[in-house]
């Protein structure tokens, strides 16, 4: 759906259509869930001329209208789930993490969120019969948080049944045993992570926006785009942004950020996986004092939140907070140089 002629639109013509791809504006799709303001100001079209574009992207597309349940329990089939490879923590989250989804990981320093990013980059690029979703994935860094070495341990660390299956569906002759073959995979892998560090809150906006144009270009390749990941969401916002005065703008801001990394999600059928930092309420007498930051924006945004707690050691509680179809619970899982293991 990437290269539909955007000309058979009404009020597109080569010049407008030249304007739309320029901007990310390249299906039916993109500019059915864009609003006429966003799509006057970043095309540099009239306001009124947005305005039918969208009305008729939207019909061409077929979205915006009802639908029966039976519809919505066919099309919610398609939602691909990203294995943890850890069965308590998968069954904590009905099998895995869901494509089409925001999923908000929010802990204190050192509880493991950039290590779930790390191991899901990984995660997702594995065959589907062993917990992936064939797919790359891409990787918004504003804490310099990434380490393509911790990318190699976590490879390695990868159950052998694991490797074999990927090592077979990328055609690379070896076995888990095989030091060559594991080598090969890593570097392949490797090079499936598209990673881009966010210097500020505008450069990581823009970064959403390229995230999508990327995402578009590798739709119909043999590794689309399954995976979003961004580490951390609010710590350019959190810096930038200080006291009561600036909050309202610092949430405006967060909010299209929000709905921009939705976008990818939704159109593209990937994962979007997002890091948050907390916040400790001294006025909390009772329970832990520890929230997330972002406020009610970020809580209602976020499809499913996870609180990563310390424990004893190297093991962590991963309790699922919030979730539209899943029951509350906790399960452990332990940091190790090997990834993301079980207790």
């Amino acid at each position: 759906m990437a290269d539909v002629d955007l000309e058979t639109l009404p009020g597109v013509g080569p010049a407008t259509a030249d304007k739309l791809h320029e901007a990310g504006f390249d299906s039916f799709q993109s500019l059915a869930v864009a609003s006429p303001s966003e799509l006057s100001n970043t095309a540099d079209v009239g306001e009124s001329t947005a305005a039918d574009i969208v009305t008729a992207a939207r019909d061409a597309a077929d979205i915006g209208g009802f639908e029966t349940g039976s519809t919505v329990l066919e099309r919610r089939n398609e939602i691909g789930k990203l294995s943890w490879h850890i069965d308590e923590v998968d069954d904590l989250l009905g099998g895995g993490i869901e494509t089409q989804s925001i999923t908000e990981v929010y802990g204190e320093f050192g509880s493991g969120k950039s290590q779930v990013t790390h191991q899901m980059a990984v995660n997702v690029q594995l065959p589907k019969e062993v917990g992936g979703l064939h797919g790359s994935c891409i990787f918004v860094d504003s804490e310099d948080t990434f380490r393509p070495e911790r990318i190699d341990d976590m490879v390695r660390g990868l159950p052998d049944d694991a490797i074999n299956a990927t090592l077979e569906d990328r055609e690379i002759e070896g076995s888990a045993d095989d030091e060559a073959a594991v080598d090969e995979l890593i570097e392949d892998i490797l090079d499936k992570i598209h990673v881009a560090k966010a210097f500020n809150s505008n450069h990581q906006m823009l970064l959403a926006e390229k995230a999508k144009e990327l995402a578009s270009e590798h739709e119909d390749s043999e590794y689309p785009v399954r995976l979003l990941a961004v580490d951390s969401l609010t710590a350019h916002f959190r810096a930038e942004y200080v006291g009561r005065g600036q909050l309202a703008d610092r949430q405006q801001k967060l909010n299209k950020h929000l709905h921009d990394i939705d976008k990818v999600g939704n159109l593209y059928n990937a994962a979007v996986i997002v890091t948050n930092q907390v916040a400790s309420n001294p006025d909390s007498f009772f329970g832990d004092p520890t929230q997330p930051i972002g406020g009610n924006i970020l809580g209602h945004k976020s499809t499913f939140r996870i609180y990563l707690r310390k424990s004893k050691g190297d093991k962590r509680i991963v309790r699922l907070v919030d979730a539209p179809n899943l029951a509350d619970g906790e399960a452990v899982m332990r940091v190790q140089d090997e990834g993301l293991k079980p207790e």
